[in-house]
């Protein structure tokens, strides 16, 4: 709880950072002159899948009410807003989806689990998260902005770092640390990447450290490198 008081506000402001430098980047470049030859537009594309994920990890972050401690409705409005900026995701259905994951690791009744292979696997993820009415509304919204900037743009910055980054949240998030079998004496039925703080946070913002975010939930995501000291 000490914890908790201690990081009521930190969190709020690394949620608004996140937020901040999103939306900032995506305005630029959706402007941006694009030279298909340059490596800084593939970089460019790269760091906003990385905020894209940032958005969700945010909102992730919210449903174990670590984002604003002890001010659970700015918590939820945190999360609320995070979630809809990544895809239209909607934060009252994701809630419980996501504590039903933390109570059935790996069985049956976790619905972010499929026993099978890499693409299937992924299908099921994608079918269990992301609903018609979101199709809907990223279809309405593809549509409007290119009416006010160059196709290329909304495509490269827009379109392509949003599937991408769920592709990121999967791959580090979930498929990694809990394919294949894990032994009994594995309680949380995960695995976790090899100490490396960098590459921890480039790839999924330390949620390769899975295990550890099973067994402290409590921790947001950038206390998280903390477990592997």
């Amino acid at each position: 709880m000490k914890q908790q008081v201690r990081y009521k506000y930190t969190g709020v402001g690394i949620a608004i950072a996140i937020v901040a430098c999103w939306l900032a980047l995506l305005i630029y470049l959706l402007q941006y002159n694009v030279n298909f030859a340059a490596p800084q537009t593939y970089l460019f594309m790269l760091l906003q899948t990385h905020l894209y994920t940032g958005l969700f990890i945010t909102a992730h972050d919210a449903m174990h009410g670590v984002v604003a401690p002890g001010k659970p409705k700015l918590n939820k409005a945190i999360g609320t807003i995070t979630a809809f900026l990544f895809a239209y995701n909607w934060y009252p259905r994701l809630l419980p989806r996501h504590h039903q994951h933390h109570r059935h690791v790996a069985t049956e009744h976790d619905p972010d689990y499929h026993h099978g292979s890499f693409w299937p696997w992924y299908y099921s993820f994608l079918k269990n998260y992301i609903t018609w009415w979101q199709i809907v509304l990223m279809a309405i919204t593809y549509n409007l902005l290119q009416l006010y900037f160059p196709l290329e743009n909304v495509i490269l910055f827009w379109m392509l770092p949003a599937i991408l980054a769920t592709f990121q949240l999967f791959y580090f998030g979930t498929y990694l640390p809990h394919r294949g079998e894990h032994g009994d004496d594995n309680k949380h039925k995960s695995g976790t990447q090899a100490k490396n703080h960098v590459w921890a946070f480039v790839s999924c913002y330390f949620f390769g450290y899975h295990y550890e975010h099973h067994d402290k939930p409590w921790l947001p995501w950038w206390q998280l490198y903390k477990t592997k000291e």
